[in-house]
């Protein structure tokens, strides 16, 4: 995969589009991810013992993965805090991702 959990990225597609956010969780299986605090959606929950009256909860949906897109923060790139596209170049037996505009590498969000 191109994104890594802890990855600022952008989202390119859907009613979220425009907007960033840091990848809470990444599901393999879907190719999809979870961004923290972004499409948001109501779960309705039954009565149990924890909720005795039940209700509803917002909670986080998965977006695929080919609608999301890492974020370049170098300051003299032309996307600049935008979603790039990005290669894969191999440093001293290390796989790395770097920005197709201006060839900085991507790194985690910290």
């Amino acid at each position: 995969m191109r994104i890594r959990k802890g990855d600022l990225v952008e989202i390119t597609a859907g009613d979220e589009a425009g907007k960033t956010g840091i990848i809470k969780s990444i599901l393999t299986k879907k190719k999809a991810v979870i961004i923290e605090d972004k499409n948001l959606v109501h779960k309705h929950l039954k009565p149990n013992q924890d909720n005795p009256k039940g209700g509803r909860i917002k909670k986080e949906a998965n977006i695929a993965e080919s609608n999301v897109s890492p974020v370049c923060k170098n300051k003299s790139c032309s996307r600049h805090n935008k979603g790039v596209r990005i290669r894969m170049k191999n440093e001293n037996g290390m796989k790395t991702r770097h920005c197709v505009k201006c060839d900085s590498e991507i790194t985690i969000n910290d």
